[in-house]
């Protein structure tokens, strides 16, 4: 059992992130059983990179002392596996809008889709979603978007190490995906519909892995708070 001081010094706790809460309501969350668990005011905890309410997978918490690691835990590459809808774009490039065009499907093959990754290994450029936390002047991307004003987004390079079709249902495409930080999945569904002369949204993702750290040992957040529960409820 962690004690206090654990969590003091530094811990770095991976959570499976369920679907729909946003990163910093997980930070929340557990800082908040945290400081309850143990009458403590004041606790530093901090997240090592951002998954999107509609995502799910690893989310590394860092508390204490060791959230001056996050930079260095967000710099480490990370694994995806997920689901692109094609014949369909969507103004977030995911589930958090709806569909706004349909395009035809009939000339894409498995062989053309499995051919297509290989646009997308190795260094390439990339545009950001307009419906995304990063900030132009300021405001963030996304509130842009929400009041329909038009805004000039800068490309920037990712880097993609292996991009893998794992299961074609058509038009369902189930892949995996292993890149740098800073790289949008949506984006890459996006670019992906593109790449086949067509159009593709993301229906579903699930982070598995930042650097050496994996979802498999990762824990709920219910899992975490039942570890502190008959502490909690002794207090």
């Amino acid at each position: 059992m962690l004690t206090e001081q654990n969590y003091k010094d530094g811990q770095v706790l991976l959570i499976d992130k369920p679907l729909q809460w946003t990163s910093f309501q997980v930070v929340n969350k557990l800082r908040w059983l945290i400081r309850k668990n143990f009458g403590i005011k004041k606790i530093k905890v901090g997240h090592a990179g951002t998954l999107d309410p509609l995502a799910t997978g690893l989310l590394l918490i860092c508390t204490g002392k060791y959230t001056k690691r996050i930079q260095e835990f967000q710099g480490q590459a990370k694994e995806y596996t997920g689901t692109i809808l094609l014949g369909a774009t969507t103004p977030s490039y995911d589930l958090e809008t709806e569909i706004d065009q349909t395009f035809p499907v009939d000339h894409i093959s498995e062989k053309i889709i499995h051919k297509t990754t290989s646009l997308f290994i190795g260094e390439i450029e990339q545009y950001p979603p307009i419906f995304s936390a990063l900030k132009k002047d300021g405001k963030r991307l996304y509130e842009y978007a929400r009041e329909g004003e038009t805004v000039e987004i800068n490309s920037r390079k990712i880097t993609i190490t292996e991009f893998e079709i794992t299961k074609i249902k058509f038009p369902e495409v189930e892949f995996r995906v292993v890149c740098s930080k800073g790289t949008y999945i949506r984006s890459l569904a996006h670019d992906f519909g593109k790449a086949l002369n067509s159009g593709a949204h993301l229906t579903v993702l699930r982070r598995t892995k930042i650097g050496s750290f994996s979802v498999e040992n990762a824990t709920t957040i219910e899992s975490f708070e039942n570890q502190l529960r008959p502490k909690i409820e002794t207090t």
